[in-house]
């Protein structure tokens, strides 16, 4: 039998015999919604984290910009994807993603940092 609406295949094809087609499908909708709601949760909280990140490292461009410091760090840049990566293994999480998304968020904040410095104005980090 041809998958579905929802791209399921017949019950028996999947091995679902207990319940019918329909009930089996209600509840695969039912706990993927469920998932995606958790995600979308996950998502919106990385989003507000982010935000709360980048408020606070624009304090530290402003800092650097007016005290003259420069907008790279890279010994703290090392420290930080260092710990990133243990923690991200602690979390079972690819530590290669971790360094990945850290490198990329620091590559940022040395942007506006640098940004904050040639303009003179507080930076955005």
């Amino acid at each position: 039998m041809a998958p579905n609406r929802y791209g399921f295949a017949a019950p028996r094809e999947r091995g679902f015999m207990a319940l019918g087609t329909e009930g089996t499908e209600k509840q695969a909708v039912s706990k993927l919604a469920e998932y995606r709601r958790s995600i979308d949760n996950i998502d919106a909280a990385l989003v507000f984290l982010l935000a709360e990140r980048f408020k606070v490292t624009q304090k530290v461009g402003a800092y650097k910009a007016t005290t003259g410091l420069p907008p790279a760090d890279p010994r703290r840049e090392e420290e930080q994807i260092a710990r990133l990566r243990a923690l991200a293994a602690d979390a079972d999480l690819d530590p290669e993603f971790s360094e990945k998304f850290l490198r990329f968020i620091i590559d940022e904040v040395i942007r506006h940092h640098a940004t904050a410095k040639n303009s003179g104005a507080p930076g955005d980090s």
